[in-house]
Protein backbone atom coordinates (compact mmCIF):
# COMPACT_ATOMS: atom_id res chain seq x y z
CA UNK A 1 0.00 0.00 0.00
CA UNK A 2 1.25 3.47 -0.87
CA UNK A 3 1.27 6.44 1.49
CA UNK A 4 -1.98 8.42 1.38
CA UNK A 5 -3.29 11.60 2.97
CA UNK A 6 -5.59 11.56 6.00
CA UNK A 7 -6.94 14.76 7.48
CA UNK A 8 -8.59 14.98 10.87
CA UNK A 9 -10.69 17.63 12.53
CA UNK A 10 -12.54 17.74 15.84
CA UNK A 11 -16.22 18.55 16.02
CA UNK A 12 -19.06 17.81 18.42
CA UNK A 13 -17.32 15.13 20.48
CA UNK A 14 -16.08 13.25 17.44
CA UNK A 15 -13.23 13.18 14.99
CA UNK A 16 -14.01 13.80 11.34
CA UNK A 17 -11.66 11.76 9.20
CA UNK A 18 -11.10 12.67 5.54
CA UNK A 19 -9.17 10.20 3.42
CA UNK A 20 -7.77 10.49 -0.11
CA UNK A 21 -9.63 7.91 -2.21
CA UNK A 22 -12.24 5.21 -1.63
CA UNK A 23 -9.74 2.33 -1.74
CA UNK A 24 -7.57 4.03 0.88
CA UNK A 25 -10.66 4.80 3.01
CA UNK A 26 -11.81 1.18 2.97
CA UNK A 27 -8.28 -0.05 3.72
CA UNK A 28 -7.99 2.34 6.68
CA UNK A 29 -11.39 1.33 8.07
CA UNK A 30 -10.39 -2.36 7.90
CA UNK A 31 -7.05 -1.60 9.55
CA UNK A 32 -8.69 0.33 12.38
CA UNK A 33 -11.33 -2.35 12.85
CA UNK A 34 -8.62 -5.03 13.01
CA UNK A 35 -6.93 -2.95 15.72
CA UNK A 36 -10.24 -3.11 17.66
CA UNK A 37 -10.33 0.69 17.76
CA UNK A 38 -13.95 0.66 16.73
CA UNK A 39 -16.35 -1.65 14.97
CA UNK A 40 -18.64 1.01 13.56
CA UNK A 41 -18.48 4.58 12.39
CA UNK A 42 -20.90 6.90 10.72
CA UNK A 43 -21.45 6.13 7.03
CA UNK A 44 -18.92 7.23 4.44
CA UNK A 45 -19.58 10.46 2.61
CA UNK A 46 -18.02 11.40 -0.70
CA UNK A 47 -16.60 14.93 -0.74
CA UNK A 48 -18.10 16.81 -3.71
CA UNK A 49 -15.66 17.60 -6.55
CA UNK A 50 -12.96 15.49 -4.89
CA UNK A 51 -11.68 11.94 -4.61
CA UNK A 52 -11.87 12.23 -0.81
CA UNK A 53 -14.23 10.39 1.53
CA UNK A 54 -15.13 11.25 5.12
CA UNK A 55 -16.42 9.46 8.17
CA UNK A 56 -16.77 10.37 11.83
CA UNK A 57 -15.60 8.47 14.88
CA UNK A 58 -17.03 9.36 18.29
CA UNK A 59 -14.71 9.70 21.26
CA UNK A 60 -15.16 7.20 24.06
CA UNK A 61 -13.52 6.27 27.34
CA UNK A 62 -11.23 3.73 25.66
CA UNK A 63 -10.22 5.89 22.70
CA UNK A 64 -9.76 9.61 23.25
CA UNK A 65 -9.25 11.94 20.30
CA UNK A 66 -5.54 12.31 21.12
CA UNK A 67 -5.04 8.55 21.35
CA UNK A 68 -6.84 8.04 18.04
CA UNK A 69 -4.62 10.69 16.42
CA UNK A 70 -1.51 8.92 17.73
CA UNK A 71 -2.80 5.62 16.37
CA UNK A 72 -3.37 7.11 12.92
CA UNK A 73 0.07 8.74 12.98
CA UNK A 74 1.66 5.37 13.79
CA UNK A 75 0.32 3.76 10.59
CA UNK A 76 3.16 3.91 8.06
CA UNK A 77 0.83 4.34 5.09
CA UNK A 78 -0.93 7.36 6.60
CA UNK A 79 0.30 10.92 6.10
CA UNK A 80 -1.67 12.61 8.89
CA UNK A 81 -2.65 16.27 8.74
CA UNK A 82 -4.87 18.41 10.94
CA UNK A 83 -7.59 20.36 9.18
CA UNK A 84 -8.00 23.95 10.31
CA UNK A 85 -11.18 24.63 12.26
CA UNK A 86 -14.17 25.50 10.10
CA UNK A 87 -15.42 29.06 10.54
CA UNK A 88 -18.70 29.44 12.38
CA UNK A 89 -21.29 31.03 10.11
CA UNK A 90 -23.27 33.88 11.61
CA UNK A 91 -27.03 33.41 11.90
CA UNK A 92 -29.14 35.63 9.68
Amino acid sequence: MNVFNVWISRKDGALRIRVDGLENTNWLLRRLSDSFVFKTSEPLHEVPNSSDYTFRVAHNSQMSDRRFEKLLASIAEVKLMLEPPQPVLAAD
